[in-house]
């Protein structure tokens, strides 16, 4: 047993704690309170003190993309076309980097995670079994959604299914109680109307939690009302059947039977509030990615409507090609900013909306608010700590707004997973950070 204490204690699901304590035993959580009350509560044990900082539930990263963290920067001048981001990511992932190389970049994005206070991640995975294995080396804890194929046809769909569960099968054999399997059909024009039906039915049926980029641009969303633009040439160009809905994605998936599922939804920036609606009805959620959004110049989600009218919503880093860094506070900084700053904003997100939708809104998007994000007694403990002593974040009025407007990733003190520290003050507990970084600069160089 041991009990952590801390100048601030951010329960998320209670209000701040000024010179709180947090008391766990194993992986779980027992009591939650001032210092007074756990000292009194377990006289003898020993507090282990973390002075001028915060201790919180850790951060879940709802959308990430392991696998591509080698393409950090690689991909940014061709960012303003999509094609050409797209065919470049593939060839290069493909044909210059092995199996071990995106195990490896997997790993470097699993750690930068931790480093940062991530403690779960929604991870997609072409390659699902390099995810399965960067969360499971360093300590994370996660679902890993097996992304399917580009299988736009629905007379290959059959045969598609059983591909993509033959990857599930093998990967829920090494799943572990801190790693879960989860599919994700891509987006609605990577799969056809027939395989995501059938999805749709075996996750239902073997009761797998789904993960969907989903309302993802302008020019889906002009691909699924008119039937017209660049996913439709791309389609002209590939000699793919996929033919349009003529109807909004959200709706689509709902039309199809997709949305009983109540799948993970990633980005949702083209939604409207009979979209939102029909999510809020079926249970279904977001991972809001708004910095990866942005880079892409896709427009604004909006993350106040949603949350206003009942959508449970995460935070998402989405890939590091596409957003460059593994910054979760960072994200909420800029989420609130967006939404802040967005035309028609009918008020301004708070710091502590940002810290719970990082938390607990993220947990409970992947189906596991059960077991993290708040520090709640007979939770786990998926805890960080975070320093509030540099200058730069003084002097603390607030400490939610200090944690959201001033602080970062390199705050980061302590990560904690099921209880077992797996990062403290600039070192993993778990991998050889030096080597990852080794094998990064060499695979650089192959993809250069």
């Amino acid at each position: 047993m041991k009990v952590l204490c801390a100048e601030y204690v951010l329960p998320i699901s209670a209000d701040p704690i000024r010179d709180g304590a947090v008391a766990i035993d194993g992986e779980m959580i027992l009591a939650v309170g001032s210092r007074k009350e756990i000292v009194r509560e377990y006289p003898g044990v020993v507090c282990e003190e973390f002075g001028e900082a915060a201790i919180m539930p850790g951060f879940v990263n709802c959308h990430s993309h392991l696998e591509i963290t080698a393409m950090r920067g690689f991909l940014d001048s061709v960012e303003h076309d999509f094609f050409a981001w797209l065919m470049k990511l593939t060839v290069t992932r493909g044909e210059k980097l092995s199996d071990q190389d995106i195990v490896i970049a997997a790993t470097a994005g699993a750690l930068e995670g931790a480093r940062a206070g991530v403690t779960c991640l929604g991870d997609i995975g072409r390659y699902g079994r390099a995810g399965l294995e960067a969360l499971k080396a360093n300590g994370l804890r996660g679902i890993v959604y097996q992304e399917t194929e580009f299988s736009p046809n629905d007379e290959t769909a059959v045969e598609d299914l059983e591909k993509l569960k033959d990857k599930y099968l093998a990967l829920h054999e090494d799943a572990t109680p801190l790693v879960e399997i989860g599919l994700s059909p891509h987006s609605p024009y990577t799969v056809g109307r027939g395989l995501f039906e059938l999805i749709t039915e075996y996750a239902l049926a073997e009761d797998i939690k789904l993960s969907i980029h989903a309302a993802e641009s302008r020019e889906e969303e002009e691909l699924m009302l008119q039937g017209r633009g660049f996913f439709a040439d791309l389609h002209k160009r590939f000699g793919s059947s996929w033919q349009s809905p003529h109807r909004s994605t959200i709706k689509y998936f709902h039309d199809i039977g997709v949305l009983g599922a109540s799948p993970l939804f990633a980005h949702c920036v083209t939604v409207s509030e009979e979209d939102i609606d029909m999510l809020v009805a079926t249970g279904s959620s977001i991972a809001h990615c708004p910095k990866s959004n942005a880079k892409f110049g896709h427009g604004y989600a909006p993350l106040e409507q949603s949350l206003d009218m009942g959508v449970t919503v995460g935070l998402g880093s989405d890939s590091v090609a596409s957003n460059n860094s593994f910054d979760i506070l960072e994200e909420g900084r800029f989420a609130a900013l967006v939404a802040r700053n967005r035309p028609g904003r009918g008020r301004f997100i708070t710091a502590r909306e940002i810290l719970r939708t990082a938390t607990l809104g993220g947990a409970k998007a992947m189906g596991l608010g059960d077991k993290i994000g708040a520090l709640e007694p007979g939770k786990r403990a998926d805890i960080i700590a975070i320093s509030l002593a540099d200058i730069a974040q003084q002097p603390v009025h607030d400490v939610e707004t200090a944690l959201v407007f001033a602080s970062n990733a390199r705050d980061v003190r302590m990560t904690m997973v099921a209880g077992e520290e797996i990062y403290r003050d600039g070192g993993s507990k778990r991998v050889d950070e030096a080597e990852i970084k080794a094998k990064l600069r060499e695979m650089t160089e192959r993809m250069r």
